[in-house]
């Protein structure tokens, strides 16, 4: 399940780092080729909010293989696009079909003993980030030896090779009585009123992924200042050490399954506090590098912790309450990438890193707004009740 995750997500990766050379091919359409990676996030989108919520009214496993023909199928016609509008169409279709991925991690936690289901979300979810990670790796390599079609005819490929493996080790799970969709999607809005520590964590993740994105909407602006002068080049080197997260995902998990999440969730804030802060005050590579490392294990531990808290929550709406979740996280995270941008030409580094301190320090406001209820169980493993 964790390296079904990391294949699905990475097809919303494969196109970043490969614009220049579509562009070569289609020379007259500079504006929409350079739009491709917003397809992508645009169809993300859609496939969120309308099939993800799913998950709680049918079987998982038909949702999951039915979504991973969908992928084949998109990057397929994207593969033999005749046109940028096809290609176009096809990454918006490619972004629907890779929110298979938020179908398996609710999945990985309702088969998952509850003693251990942090452990397992956070496996799982290092597949997912080890997929982000790599994806662009493996699709700017691909696209350099064989051209940029043969990255989706590739991505056929794996989808395929998923499917057959998901459908050789997922077992079988009780069906559930059917909900109708328009109830479904009505829901939303109202868990997010009816469980606090939902609204806690989508908020607080918000807060830390603004954080997170502000830094990346903006790296490779203040590299290319002094005294660094490394250009968009150099800032594309500091993905890989985005190991760091992929590394702490598991870690997170167990230590939520032991000591309860809240403790991670305030490590993982005042990780990526203390990353802002050493990006404020130390102004030089290794202020960077060590900024990254503190800013990526804050951000990844926060999350698989804040998804420990939400998962525990309602296990007949874990679909909705992921939807729920990620949406406001994403939500954060464009906030924080325009903001970013905003600030920068407002008032160069120093703005972004005060913006980026603001944002963890909501998000640790946010976070210690809730409070435990007396008498839940907390020995090993702490339960959130609405």
């Amino acid at each position: 399940m964790a390296f079904a995750c990391g294949g699905a997500v990475a097809n919303i990766y494969y196109v970043q780092p490969i614009l220049g050379v579509i562009g070569g091919e289609f020379p007259a359409a500079a504006t929409l080729v350079s739009l491709l990676p917003t397809a992508n996030q645009l169809g993300f989108a859609i496939g969120l909010l309308l099939l993800v919520p799913l998950g709680d009214g049918m079987s998982r496993r038909v949702l999951i293989f039915g979504g991973l023909a969908w992928l084949a199928l998109s990057l397929a016609a994207a593969a033999l696009a005749p046109g940028p509008g096809t290609l176009f169409a096809a990454m918006v279709a490619v972004g629907i079909g890779a929110t298979v991925a938020q179908q398996i991690v609710p999945l990985a936690a309702e088969l998952a003993p509850p003693a251990r289901r942090g452990a397992v979300v956070g496996t799982v979810m290092s597949g997912l980030l080890t997929g982000i990670l790599l994806g662009r790796v493996a699709s700017g390599a691909l696209a350099a030896v064989a051209g940029w079609r043969a990255v989706f005819g590739a991505g056929v490929a794996l989808a395929c090779v998923i499917a057959l493996l998901l459908h050789a080790t997922l077992p079988k799970t009780a069906a559930k009585p059917p909900l109708a969709y328009r109830h479904l999607l009505a829901s939303l809005f109202a868990l997010l009123v009816e469980l606090p520590p939902l609204r806690r964590a989508a908020l607080a993740q918000a807060g830390l992924f603004g954080a997170f994105s502000a830094f990346w909407a903006t790296l490779a602006l203040h590299l290319a200042a002094p005294p660094f002068a490394m250009g968009s080049a150099g800032a594309g080197l500091f993905g890989v050490v985005g190991v760091a997260g992929v590394l702490a995902a598991p870690l997170a998990g167990r230590i939520s399954d032991r000591r309860g999440p809240r403790p991670v969730i305030r490590l993982g804030i005042a990780g990526t506090l203390g990353a802002w802060v050493v990006f404020a005050v130390f102004n030089h590579l290794a202020g960077l590098i060590a900024g990254v490392v503190l800013l990526d294990l804050g951000v990844q531990m926060a999350l698989i912790a804040h998804q420990s808290v939400i998962y525990a929550l309602r296990p007949e709406a874990r679909s909705r309450i992921n939807t729920v979740f990620v949406t406001v996280m994403f939500i954060g995270g464009a906030l924080g990438s325009a903001g970013g941008g905003l600030a920068w030409r407002l008032g160069g580094w120093g703005a972004v890193s005060g913006l980026a301190i603001g944002l963890c320090l909501a998000a640790l406001a946010v976070h210690s707004g809730g409070r435990q209820r007396p008498g839940d169980p907390h020995e090993r493993r702490r339960t959130y009740r609405a």
